[in-house]
C-alpha cells in the first residue's frame, strides 16, 4: 500500500498579530513547519510528502530549507483560495492508489505513532479522523436563545491528520466547494462515506495564538528533558 501525505499550509497568522505566517514561525530554533514534515518523515511507513503552500512563499521556503539545511524531500505544489481548494490541488499531484493522511501545517507536535496509527486504521475502514474528547462542560448558544449545556461524553474535538481511501477522497473533492466543509471528514461525509473517529493526542495542538507556540515550545522542552 502506497501512503501520502498532504501538508496544507495556507495560515495568515491574522489572529496572532504576526507579519510572518505562523507556519513559519521559529519553534526551538527552526520554522514550525519543519517540525511538522520531520514527523511525518520520522513515521514508520515512509509517506510521500506533498506541501500545499501560497504560491506566493515558495521562493520563501525555499529560502528557509537552504538557511536551515533542511533535506527532507517532498514536493511543493501550489495552495489555492480556500483549504478546500488547496486539497484539491494536492491530490492532482497523486497518481495510483494509496492511503492520504491530509494534516494541517501548524500542528508540529504530532507524534510519529500517531501517523501510523491514522493511516493503519484508515486502510482498514476506509478513513479515520484523530479526535480527543471534550473535558470542559460544554454548552451551545444560538442566537437568542439561552445557552444549554451538552453532554462533553459525546462532543469530540476534531484534530489532523485525516486519512481516507484516495479514490474515496477524490469522489469526495468532486463536489463543489460549500462554506460549511470545515475539515476534510466533513467534505467526505458529504459525499455519503460515514466517519471513524481514532483517539487523538492532547499535545497534538494547533498553532492559533501566541500562547500556543509558547505552550509548543514547553512541550517540546519537556519531551528533550525526558529523553
Amino acid at each position: 500500500m502506497k501512503y501520502i501525505a498532504i501538508i496544507v499550509a495556507g495560515g495568515k497568522g491574522s489572529r496572532m498579530n504576526q507579519t510572518v505566517p505562523k507556519q513559519f514561525l521559529e519553534l526551538q530554533g527552526k520554522p514550525v513547519l519543519m517540525h511538522t514534515l520531520e514527523a511525518f518523515a520520522k513515521c514508520a511507513l515512509k509517506p510521500e510528502i506533498i506541501l500545499v503552500l501560497n504560491i506566493h512563499q515558495h521562493e520563501f521556503w525555499e529560502e528557509l530549507c537552504s538557511k536551515h539545511n533542511f533535506r527532507i524531500t517532498h514536493q511543493l505544489v501550489k495552495g489555492g483560495a480556500e483549504r478546500f481548494d488547496s486539497v484539491k490541488n494536492g491530490l492532482k499531484k497523486i497518481k495510483g492508489d494509496g492511503v492520504v493522511a491530509i494534516h494541517d501545517a501548524v500542528r508540529p507536535l504530532i507524534s510519529p505513532e500517531l501517523i501510523e496509527t491514522i493511516f493503519k486504521a484508515a486502510e482498514v475502514d476506509g478513513n479515520a479522523i484523530t479526535a480527543v474528547q471534550a473535558v470542559d462542560s460544554v454548552r451551545i448558544q444560538i442566537e437568542g436563545q439561552h445557552a444549554t449545556p451538552l453532554n462533553r461524553n459525546e462532543i469530540f474535538l476534531v484534530q489532523t491528520p485525516q486519512a481516507f481511501h484516495l479514490k474515496q477522497l477524490k469522489k469526495a473533492y468532486l463536489q463543489p466547494y460549500r462554506i460549511d466543509f470545515t475539515d476534510d471528514a466533513s467534505v467526505v461525509e458529504k459525499a455519503g462515506y460515514p466517519i471513524h473517529l481514532v483517539p487523538g493526542e492532547r499535545t497534538n495542538i494547533k498553532i492559533t495564538y501566541t500562547e500556543d507556540l509558547q505552550l509548543a515550545d514547553w512541550f517540546l522542552q519537556t519531551k528533550k528533558t525526558a529523553d
